[in-house]
């Protein structure tokens, strides 16, 4: 079993930085989508399962504004971040202040013309993106675009060479729903591109099932959907883990992190808890070994972040594997930041919301900002009934769960909610 090394920087541009010399990188920093909104639908050939309906698609905000931003704020300096939105001042301030970046790097493109844009323009060699883009030309992707699609998919796991659930992969062309032999309840239904937690349906009842085939259904019908994966359910989960690395152009392995998983029952992603004393990394080692090889050997490089579960008889069970930046990533990039004030224990959500515009936020916790009891990674601000509120991904930081929980208590009766 060998010893892996954790990173020592602080940014995405400081992880990707050995890979970045052969040309000229840019990060998208948004996803893909296929409602109506975008300019650029992924609807012809890397199919991203990102709600079933126009009105259950996940929304503008959200891919365009919050999450981008999310990992804006720990891009660094030396990698440019492709933004379609412009962050608020305000916030890129803030981001200068705590992070110490400058953002010079950002590149701001319309979102009407961005993809035709970085097809055919040369500012950039190659893009590094969370997911293949249809509209952007292969040979800008900086992973092989059907290579990162067949990583992506749900149905490679089998193929990692690490302990994971038993499922069968079923292609809707060629398979009727109808024809599909399911096993007993509980087990698991999920289409092969969901977006977080989007297309991945826990099965323990008749209603669950119908509602799932009917949701699969729909998704035929728009045409976005090849493949399910119908997965055995792993019993008597004691943990859901997320563990992050980054494997290089040339094999080489990098710890970033292992965070605790935070989910709703439903299985929706809420967020991740890191505690970076206690965590027994070692136990994952032959897993990164495996992940990172195939990843490699299939010509990816880039962060990697698999799920795990562990069940109570200390069995651990690889349940998904993202070959890209993941939703916690930028609270494992905290690590020698936090460590330095003290602070171990972490947690990173990104459902906060707090009263008022982000401005009067700041002012209105500058001590806790200055403590880095909380630090804003993304925050947008919206109106509703005449209010004006402020959405925000943020990491609250102490130096025990106990400590964390207090600051979070504390961080509540000023206004911070939040929202699951």
């Amino acid at each position: 079993m060998t010893n892996f090394n954790y990173f020592r920087g602080n940014s995405l541009s400081d992880l990707f930085a050995q890979d970045i010399t052969d040309g000229r990188y840019g990060f998208i920093l948004n996803y893909p989508a296929t409602a109506s909104w975008a300019a650029f639908p992924n609807r012809q050939k890397y199919f991203i399962q990102d709600g079933s309906s126009e009105a259950t698609k996940t929304s503008f905000d959200k891919i365009c504004q919050k999450e981008p931003w999310k990992n804006l704020a720990v891009l660094g300096d030396s990698l440019s971040g492709i933004v379609i939105t412009p962050p608020p001042k305000s916030l890129v301030s803030y981001w200068q202040e705590h992070f110490g970046f400058s953002y010079a790097k950002r590149e701001m493109l319309d979102c009407s013309t961005y993809l035709d844009d970085l097809s055919q323009g040369d500012r950039f060699d190659k893009l590094i993106s969370l997911f293949p883009f249809d509209h952007l030309k292969g040979e800008k992707h900086a992973v092989n675009p059907d290579t990162h699609y067949c990583l992506l998919s749900k149905a490679t796991l089998a193929e990692l060479g690490v302990q994971c659930p038993n499922y069968e992969t079923y292609n809707l062309h060629k398979t009727n729903l109808e024809d599909i032999e399911l096993p007993q309840f509980p087990y698991l239904i999920k289409t092969s591109h969901g977006l977080s937690g989007e297309g991945t349906y826990i099965i323990k009842s008749t209603s669950d099932l119908n509602y799932c085939l009917e949701e699969i259904k729909k998704y035929l019908d728009i045409q976005l959907l090849d493949t399910i994966i119908v997965s055995e359910f792993v019993k008597h989960e004691v943990q859901n883990y997320c563990v992050q690395f980054y494997v290089s152009k040339t094999g080489e392995i990098t710890l970033i992190g292992v965070t605790s998983q935070l989910v709703t029952p439903e299985g929706n992603y809420l967020g991740g808890l890191i505690d970076y004393s206690k965590t027994n990394i070692g136990k994952f080692f032959d897993m990164i070994t495996a992940i990172g090889h195939y990843a490699h050997t299939q010509g990816y490089f880039g962060v990697i972040g698999f799920d795990v579960l562990e069940d109570r008889n200390g069995q651990l069970f690889v349940i998904d594997a993202n070959f890209r930046v993941n939703g916690s990533t930028p609270l494992c990039l905290q690590r020698h930041n936090l460590l330095k004030q003290g602070k171990e224990v972490a947690k990173y959500s990104s459902d906060y919301r707090m009263e008022g515009t982000l401005e009067s936020i700041i002012v209105n916790l500058k001590a806790e900002l200055e403590r880095q009891d909380l630090i804003i990674l993304s925050a947008l601000e919206k109106v509703k009934y005449g209010k004006i509120y402020t959405d925000i991904y943020g990491i609250v930081a102490g130096e025990t769960i106990e400590e964390m929980q207090q600051i979070e208590q504390h961080l509540q009766s000023k206004g911070l909610q939040q929202l699951s």
